[in-house]
């Protein structure tokens, strides 16, 4: 018997815990140790965007290749993503941003620009289509 792609791949807690469990616990995180009142969105953006800065570094000089080589199993990388998403994740919170629906709209905006007849298999902006 053939197994499909699909079903080849081990369930992954991404298959089974929802945003909103995770924006909860991210919360409580925040609560249990007083953090939220250094929680600005200017502070919370900054945080990000140091984040994202050092996941970069785990990549830098690499080529293509190499940087899916240091991504496969690297707990520092892995670390580093969960920083940068658990940010963004905190910064809703604060804001009372619904992220679902957020990513929801934002893929549909990328839906109108990027249309798959144009974009596929092409990196080019959405201008230059």
């Amino acid at each position: 018997m053939t197994r499909s792609p699909e079903e080849a791949q081990p369930i992954q807690l991404d298959d089974r815990q929802t945003l909103g469990e995770l924006k909860k616990a991210v919360q409580a995180f925040a609560r249990d140790r007083d953090w939220e009142r250094f929680h600005s969105p200017k502070n919370l953006s900054m945080a990000l965007a140091a984040e994202a800065g050092e996941l970069m570094e785990h990549f830098l000089w690499a080529d293509a290749e190499q940087s899916h080589e240091t991504a496969k199993g690297s707990r520092e990388v892995a670390d580093e993503l969960a920083d940068v998403v658990i940010y963004a994740i905190e910064f809703a919170n604060i804001t009372g941003l619904d992220l679902a629906d957020a990513i929801k709209a934002k893929m549909e905006q990328n839906g109108r620009k990027y249309p798959v007849e144009k974009a596929r298999g092409n990196a080019r902006k959405y201008t230059e289509l």
